[in-house]
């Protein structure tokens, strides 16, 4: 009896396809076997995770591959180094390293993607002294095209240990992701309504004097929703469950979600709605374990743009970006978020080889987001940014390659352990080249 299809959608609901096949593999052994078996049926492979990619980078093509996820597979050793099931969400790996006394240093803003996902997209948190969650890599785990199993880090096999760490899935299915960890620690927030241009004009130095610092800004208003989270000792004054469900359920979600609904009805309105709502997100203080204050819960779904620019062209980066918005986004309730990374030396990081600032912009799931996205990604792309791989853009390989240095070694290693493409997809051929 032939076995169902399984259709595949990501969480924006904007990437949608129906695989010849779906594996939810147990272990590294079922993700070798159905390699394989792709490989005998001329199929392409394409490892899925939480569907948190906006743009087509997890979209399967022949054959879906669900790398293993059971919380029995994860080890901690001594030396705080966690080998963690690539298929394993960040939300329960946090859980279970704080229960071993254990965290990561730093976070994107939610949590519900897979560590292979977050890993091989380039997720990143905010910090000026802080990477990416690819930084945290210290060795992978992983099936090739040849259904082998193979294990690298800076030891062995270091050439594909390098381009593994953020891949688009090109190089084959993570399986095993070892991280370095750090002690659980605990970190104090600190959430206010501030000026944008005070924010604007004394970002470096804010960013400079702590351990995590964002802002939102929202389009038509001369507001920044500012977030700074710093590590500290101390476990007051914290924030109650009470306090969570009003900030992340009420204001962050249910009234941001009535706030889409009325600005699409009535857009005349939405300068005041984006006024009110830069002033009720950010007034809070409170203390809590780390990934509880890094990550929230997104309710609203929304499509998203983010570009990392060299950290020093902010200013002109978001400059031409308001420009942008006062033109293209008079309907937009959703804010422009700005974070920074420090450089790191993975091949295709956003990151890779200089300090980063980076700039979101969203729109609500059912909007289009046509010319806001192309205006601003026209300021962005010419400061020599390059864009969120998990994100849309418009950028192909032709004019990604002269943004990475290391663009053509990634493109070698690829060469070299996956020759006919079998974790290759249209997506990939756009932005890679073939």
């Amino acid at each position: 009896m032939p076995v169902p299809r399984v259709s595949w959608r990501n969480w924006a609901g904007n990437q949608r396809a129906t695989p010849v096949r779906t594996v939810a593999a147990r272990d590294a052994g079922d993700v070798a076997a159905a390699v394989r078996a792709a490989a005998e049926r001329g199929l392409r492979v394409r490892a899925v995770g939480s569907g948190h990619s906006f743009s087509a980078v997890g979209r399967p093509v022949d054959v879906a591959v669900a790398a293993p996820a059971d919380p029995a597979l994860l080890h901690v050793d001594g030396d705080g180094l966690a080998s963690v099931p690539a298929g394993m969400t960040l939300r329960v790996l946090d859980d279970l390293l704080w229960a071993r006394g254990r965290a990561l240093p730093n976070l994107g803003d939610i949590d519900a993607q897979t560590v292979a996902g977050a890993v091989s997209t380039g997720t990143h948190g905010t910090g000026a002294r802080h990477g990416g969650i690819a930084t945290r890599v210290r060795a992978l785990e992983m099936v090739l095209a040849d259904g082998s199993l193979v294990r690298c880090s800076p030891d062995a096999d270091p050439d594909l240990f390098s381009a593994a760490r953020v891949a688009l899935g090109a190089l084959g299915v993570l399986t095993t992701v070892v991280l370095a960890t750090v002690p659980a620690f605990r970190l104090h927030a600190t959430e206010s309504a501030r000026p944008l241009d005070a924010v604007l004009g004394g970002f470096d130095e804010w960013a400079d004097a702590h351990d995590h610092v964002e802002f939102y800004w929202f389009p038509h208003t001369d507001t920044a929703a500012t977030k700074c989270n710093d590590r500290t000792g101390a476990t007051a004054p914290a924030r109650g469950r009470l306090g969570a469900w009003l900030a992340d359920e009420v204001l962050a979600n249910a009234a941001h979600g009535a706030a889409c609904r009325v600005g699409a009805a009535a857009p005349r309105l939405v300068p005041l709605i984006n006024r009110v709502a830069a002033r009720t997100m950010a007034a809070t203080e409170y203390t809590d374990r780390s990934y509880r204050v890094f990550t929230s819960p997104r309710r609203v779904r929304f499509l998203e743009m983010e570009y990392a620019v060299p950290r020093a062209a902010l200013p002109e980066a978001f400059a031409g970006l308001r420009r942008a918005a006062e033109r293209h986004a008079r309907d937009v309730t959703f804010p422009v978020e700005v974070r920074v990374a420090a450089a790191d030396d993975i091949p295709l990081s956003t990151a890779s080889g200089r300090d980063s600032a980076y700039l979101a912009v969203h729109v609500h799931h059912a909007q289009r987001p046509g010319a806001y996205f192309a205006a601003v990604e026209d300021v962005l792309a010419d400061l020599d940014g390059r864009p969120h791989w998990g994100k849309l853009h418009t950028l192909d390989a032709d004019r990604l390659r002269a943004r990475y240095p290391a663009f053509d070694a990634f493109a070698a290693v690829r060469d070299r352990v996956d020759p006919d493409r079998r974790f290759g997809t249209p997506h990939l051929e756009r932005v890679l080249g073939c």
